[in-house]
């Protein structure tokens, strides 16, 4: 699949969060608008949430993060609107989880994994689709957070002064 080129804008959604109610890209004011493609089952996933419950809690009033869980949940029935609802408790999450049941929005955003993170500025046109930092598998080993370095760029609407890594995680379970 070919990436969403940089300055695409931040594709409209309306979706169900985990709280009962329906998000959509308007709901964010922030500066700058994070977008995590995720799920509950990847462990790739799962080592990032801490991570971006902190980035969350970092950057709080200055950018909004929104998960979203595309994965189609006949074959992984963990990632369910349920099961997220639970998962979304368990780990307090600081920001709306939302189910992409048509698969959509993830289609719309090119996303290839889970995690897939996206970071769009205050004109809501994408800057940034890369990895979250250089260490998914222990976070007392990251040495790069590039998520946190593409959300500073955007906020003092800089364009990104680095070499971007692809995200890595588990492949997106698309519906056939």
């Amino acid at each position: 699949m070919m990436d969403l080129p940089l300055g695409s804008p931040v594709p409209a959604f309306s979706l169900p969060g985990v709280d009962g109610r329906s998000w959509s890209q308007s709901d964010f004011r922030e500066a700058v608008l994070v977008v995590v493609v995720t799920c509950n089952h990847c462990p790739v996933a799962v080592a990032y949430e801490d991570r971006l419950i902190a980035l969350a809690r970092e950057y709080e009033g200055r950018a909004a993060f929104v998960l979203i869980n595309p994965n189609d949940a006949t074959t992984h029935p963990d990632d369910s609107l349920d099961a997220m609802k639970v998962r979304a408790k368990e780990k307090a999450f600081p920001f709306p989880y939302l189910r992409d049941e048509t698969q959509a929005v993830a289609r719309a955003l090119h996303a290839g994994c889970t995690p897939d993170p996206f970071v769009f500025d205050a004109k809501r046109r994408l800057v940034y689709a890369g990895r979250i930092d250089d260490s998914h598998r222990d976070a007392s080993k990251v040495t790069r957070r590039d998520l946190a370095r593409a959300i500073d760029a955007a906020l003092a609407g800089r364009a990104i002064d680095f070499d971007v890594s692809p995200a890595m995680g588990c492949s997106i379970k698309w519906k056939p």
